[in-house]
């Protein structure tokens, strides 16, 4: 009940979140987007789990992105048209994604056989660290390699929600719009899972 006064409060104040985006534990004001565009090397930048929930009247349009995965794989937003999907932000260094690993993952198992899929996005690492990263946890779903350079996935994401923190996770609806964001460490797979059954409900799955 708690999680969902916080998203009922949060969607209401969608408009003040995108306009200010929210702070980071960081002592640079600059946005995550900007630290990324400056390959920022200060390590992650630590949000507070806090939860953002969009009612569908709220939403943005669908999120539009393509990418290569870390086995080479192009991988685009087409690829998960109709399904709700999980987005994790994340790189290896990083000790909360290490941290929340194994709550993606319980929660990638829980929901295989629905219309769920998940997605990685790995926002610093090269091919050889994100699969080492991959194969310690035993993650079986893709990773798009979006680091310096274009880093046209978090541009895709970050124009219609602030990504202010490493790691966040959304959630999209079967529309391909973000439903839900967590800034920081998921607080658990129950969390998670809760996000995403609520996301199932409204298409009825």
């Amino acid at each position: 009940m708690k999680l969902r006064r916080a998203g009922r409060i949060a969607a209401a104040t969608l408009g003040v979140s995108l306009a200010v985006g929210l702070a980071a534990c960081s002592s640079s004001p600059d946005t995550l987007s900007q630290q990324w565009e400056d390959a920022s090397d200060k390590g992650y930048i630590a949000g507070d789990g806090s939860t953002t929930s969009i009612a569908p009247e709220a939403r943005t349009e669908a999120v539009e992105f393509e990418g290569t995965g870390e086995n080479g794989d192009p991988i685009s937003s087409a690829d998960f048209a109709g399904h709700v999907t999980v987005v994790n932000f994340w790189y290896a260094g990083c000790a909360p994604c290490r941290a929340e690993a194994p709550d993606l993952i319980a929660a990638y198992n829980e929901f295989d056989d629905q219309d769920v899929k998940f997605l990685g996005v790995n926002t610093r690492d090269g091919e050889a660290v994100s699969r080492g990263f991959t194969e310690e946890f035993g993650i079986e779903y893709d990773s798009i390699l979006d680091t310096v350079g274009d880093r046209g996935v978090q541009r895709a994401f970050a124009g219609k929600i602030p990504l202010n923190a490493v790691p966040t996770t959304l959630v999209l609806d079967t529309e391909g719009r973000v439903a839900h964001r967590v800034l920081g460490q998921i607080a658990g797979e129950s969390q998670l899972r809760t996000l995403i059954s609520e996301t199932l409900d409204e298409s009825g799955s």
